[in-house]
């Protein structure tokens, strides 16, 4: 009775285990997904002031012919 008793406990415990790993992988991959999402909206925002700076640079450009 030992031997079952013990293989059931150490079943519990691995399926515990695992479940706490995939608990921690969600939380990584949400915090993962935030960062990727906040450095898109980074990179959106130079690339208008970068669209911005050329139009006004080729404005000026234009203005010295």
């Amino acid at each position: 009775m030992f031997w079952p008793m013990l293989a059931i406990a150490l079943g519990f415990l691995g399926l515990a285990v695992l479940g706490v790993l995939a608990v921690r992988v969600f939380v990584e991959a949400r915090r993962l997904g935030l960062q990727v999402a906040a450095t898109t909206r980074r990179i959106n925002r130079a690339a208008e002031d970068l669209e911005r700076a050329a139009t006004r640079l080729a404005d000026t450009g234009e203005a010295l012919r």
